[in-house]
């Protein structure tokens, strides 16, 4: 394709990082994946709100980035739930009155099960929330993220979406819808300025991922197979968000991106 470049180099390469002044939803951010990047986001200038199901937590985590002088804002929220999504939107513009970056990060994985053994109801749960909560919450903040002709959604897929592995079945169904309905955002979004992006995480130790890295054997296997040699901290997945979010990323939407130590090439 080409053409003449429309875009101008407006800032310098070390500026194009910087969040100041846009607001961000985070949802699953009171610990893991979700948390780190809530707290880059607010290091790099971001007002951050921080949401997942307890208020509670919410409230704590939010006193402790405040005092480091980060603009958080703590909304609970089950994404599964209709209504708390029109509560978080709602409670979001109401504090802040703009939303630029939708981070869909919430997701369950309540058993490790073939799937001959997995229930109805639990692929309905997993569906509601891994799926349809990023669907419904994108489509919430939609008309607020185009407002600017800059918005940004980043839905937290997984390598499992992408090559499945035995007992993680549906999760591995319900990550492979959210890369593509990422792609389908992308598509129909870009003419409103909107970049839809999933970053699509490896082996992290966090509570999510506990019966993985518990698991000394598997763990074991995993590291001596694995190119990177080891599984990843939480903060691992920063950087790439943080260059999805901002100018830097400008021209980057549809993508997949695997932060996975080499997982899928091996």
């Amino acid at each position: 394709m080409g053409g003449q470049c429309r875009f101008k180099m407006t800032k310098s390469t070390k500026n194009l990082f910087e969040l100041t002044g846009k607001v961000a939803i985070v949802t699953g951010s009171s610990k893991g994946i979700g948390l780190a990047i809530a707290t880059a986001f607010a290091e790099y200038g971001a007002h951050v709100v921080l949401s997942s199901r307890s208020q509670e937590a919410l409230e704590e985590l939010a006193k402790e980035l405040s005092l480091k002088g980060y603009s958080i804002m703590a909304q609970a929220c089950h994404v599964g739930d209709e209504s708390q999504r029109q509560n978080l939107v709602d409670k979001t513009l109401e504090r802040f009155g703009r939303i630029d970056i939708l981070v869909n990060n919430a997701a369950i994985n309540p058993v490790y099960e073939p799937l001959d053994k997995m229930t109805e109801a639990v692929y309905d749960k997993m569906m509601n929330v891994n799926v349809k909560g990023a669907f419904a919450l994108s489509n919430l903040c939609f008309a607020h993220l185009k407002e600017k002709k800059d918005g940004a959604i980043i839905n937290i897929a997984s390598v499992e979406g992408l090559k499945p592995s035995f007992g993680l079945g549906i999760y591995s169904v319900t990550k492979a819808a959210l890369i593509m309905l990422t792609q389908v955002q992308a598509k129909e979004w870009g003419k409103h300025g909107i970049r839809s992006n999933a970053i699509c995480p490896g082996l992290i130790q966090t509570k999510f991922s506990k019966a993985l890295w518990k698991n000394e054997a598997l763990l074991d296997q995993v590291e001596k197979e694995l190119p990177a040699g080891r599984m990843a901290q939480p903060f691992e997945m920063t950087g790439l968000a943080v260059y999805l979010a901002s100018p830097a990323g400008s021209y980057s939407t549809g993508g997949v991106y695997n932060a996975d130590g080499g997982h899928m090439i091996m």
